[in-house]
């Protein structure tokens, strides 16, 4: 069975099914004992000197590792292929965490801001509604893109080896890739390889929103918009969301008790925010997810 075709009824099976709580509590999720090991690498050899030479090897063990991996199971036939795709795909999840901010923001700001604080690593205590729904919207624009579009985009070029490969340096980066004291030398490789894995990915993800939402003709203030975000791939499907929507998204939020002074993507949009933006979020997730479905059957029939 092609690539595409394993895909095709990868993304329907999660869809359907998301993440069965039931079943990860009783054993651990194939990303969590990703984490586990990076964890527990992280801990070993993240000290004194050569610090971006260890963190360089762990990336390659990473790659190798993944890759390995995919390639045994894979010997199995399709449906272990099928079933693990799958589980390292996420819209069901994404769209459930998102919904539950705009659900719990509909109870109260301080519902919200511990719904969002679940799903972003910014400060939420000082947060009114508007930067509520703000991080939400921008926190499914950026998964869409990791949790989605990537890892189907790596299945569809390698296989189960390509996504697992992604998802091991997406996770190293998620876990070590922060420009501070402690991991901008251990992290760094993770971080850049992320990036270059990203690159199409992120772009991609931009044009699905843009397409499903006709703001294509915008993509030139898209891409304008998308080099002022701190990352180099997250603010393209961040910067198509605010156009799709017409709202404003980024501008300054604090970290660790910083504030710091973004710019805003799509300034001139709508700044007031409210649950019923969340709504049309979720809804521009499965849109963007639809036009996936609908081009990969394209692909698995030709």
């Amino acid at each position: 069975m092609s690539h595409a075709a394993i895909l095709f009824l990868a993304m329907l099976l999660d869809a359907i099914f998301g993440e069965p709580r039931a079943l990860w509590n009783r054993v651990p999720h194939p990303a969590v004992l990703i984490g586990r090991a990076i964890g527990e690498a992280e801990k070993r050899f993240n000290s004194g000197d050569n610090r971006f030479a260890k963190g360089f090897t762990l990336t390659i063990a990473l790659v190798l590792g993944g890759w390995i991996v995919g390639e045994f199971i894979g010997l199995f036939g399709w449906l272990p292929e099928l079933l693990l795709a799958a589980i390292l795909l996420a819209q069901k999840s994404l769209v459930q965490h998102v919904q539950a901010v705009g659900d719990a923001l509909r109870i109260s700001v301080g519902d919200g801001k511990r719904a969002v604080a679940m799903i972003v690593s910014r400060d939420t205590a000082a947060m009114d509604q508007s930067a509520v729904a703000r991080s939400a919207i921008e926190s499914a624009a950026e998964n869409l893109s990791d949790g989605v579009i990537a890892p189907a985009f790596w299945f569809l070029i390698a296989g189960l080896p390509g996504l697992l490969v992604y998802k091991a340096v997406n996770t190293a980066d998620s876990m070590i890739g922060y420009r501070n004291d402690r991991y901008e030398q251990f992290g760094k490789a993770a971080a850049k390889l992320d990036d270059a894995l990203n690159w199409i990915p992120a772009r991609l993800t931009a044009a699905l929103i843009g397409v499903t939402h006709r703001v294509m003709g915008d993509w030139s203030a898209i891409s304008d918009d998308a080099k002022l975000h701190r990352s180099p791939n997250a603010g393209w499907p961040e910067s198509a969301m605010a156009r799709a929507l017409g709202i404003a998204l980024s501008g300054p939020r604090a970290y660790d008790g910083e504030m710091r002074d973004f710019p805003f993507v799509n300034q001139h949009g709508r700044r007031a925010l409210t649950p019923d933006d969340i709504d049309l979020t979720c809804a521009a997730l499965w849109r963007a997810w639809g036009l996936t479905l609908a081009s990969v059957l394209v692909l698995a029939l030709i």
